[in-house]
Parts: C-alpha cells; sequence; structure tokens
C-alpha cells in the first residue's frame, strides 16, 4: 500500500515537470512572426512579385523560412511541425503563393511562332483530304 502513495506523488510531480518545460505557444508564434516571417518578407521584396511562382527563385527563401521554424521549436522545446507551424504555413502560402500552379510554373501560351503551325497544319491537313476525296469521287462517277 505504501508504493501506491509514492507512484502518486511521482505522477502528480511528473507533471508539473511537464507543464514547466512545455511548449509556449504563444512566444512561439510571436517568434516565428518577428524573426523568420520578417525576414522571409525581406527576401521575397528583393526576389519580386514577378518571381514569386518561379520554384528556382524562391526555394533558398522557402527552405530558410522552414529552417527557422524548426529552429526556434527546438530552441523552445516545441514539437516541429505542430499545429502553429501549419497554420503559419497556410497564411505564408495565401499571401505569396495563391497565384501560383500545382507544378511551380505560371503558365501561358506558347510564343505564336510554335502555336501556329500546330494550329495551321491540321487545317490544311484537313482541307487537302477534304479535297482528295471530293476529286476521288468525281473522277470515280464517270467509270462504269
Amino acid at each position: 500500500m505504501a508504493l501506491l502513495p509514492r507512484r502518486f506523488l511521482c505522477f502528480v510531480l511528473a507533471q508539473h515537470f511537464i507543464a514547466a518545460t512545455a511548449c509556449q505557444e504563444a512566444d512561439y508564434s510571436a517568434m516565428i512572426h518577428h524573426y523568420c516571417l520578417k525576414d522571409f518578407q525581406h527576401s521575397m521584396e528583393g526576389i519580386g512579385q514577378r518571381l514569386w511562382c518561379d520554384w528556382d527563385e524562391t526555394v533558398g527563401t522557402y527552405g530558410e523560412l522552414t529552417n527557422c521554424t524548426a529552429l526556434i521549436a527546438e530552441k523552445l522545446d516545441c514539437y516541429w511541425p505542430n499545429r502553429l507551424v501549419d497554420e503559419f504555413f497556410v497564411a505564408v502560402h495565401k499571401q505569396y503563393f495563391r497565384n501560383c500552379s500545382p507544378s511551380g510554373r505560371a503558365l501561358h501560351d506558347p510564343p505564336n511562332g510554335v502555336l501556329c503551325p500546330f494550329i495551321v497544319l491540321p487545317v490544311l491537313v484537313t482541307l487537302l483530304m477534304t479535297a482528295l476525296v471530293v476529286w476521288r469521287s468525281k473522277r470515280s462517277e464517270g467509270i462504269v
């Protein structure tokens, strides 16, 4: 029976120790916004809005943002990734990458020098085949 109070005491003390060393979410959120987001915003302004969807241009900056959130989580004894990190990155994506295609490349029409042959060639082949069929059908009418 003396063992039960001792286990209960260990359990109570362990709970207080875990609560004292647990992640302080408010501090973590404030720090990633103050340190990580500020640097990311500065880097993205340097890249220019036209190139935000170019993954080759943004991959370094995005990697630094990811590493910054992980480093702060480690220093504050927070798990990484966590709910706050997920919400943080969703907000970053909504602000910077909402108009980007999933492949990371901005979609646009090919140049006219490439597009025109792909349009003109099938039209000409269709007209040529139609003329050939009409010509062969008229030619065979006279032959019995």
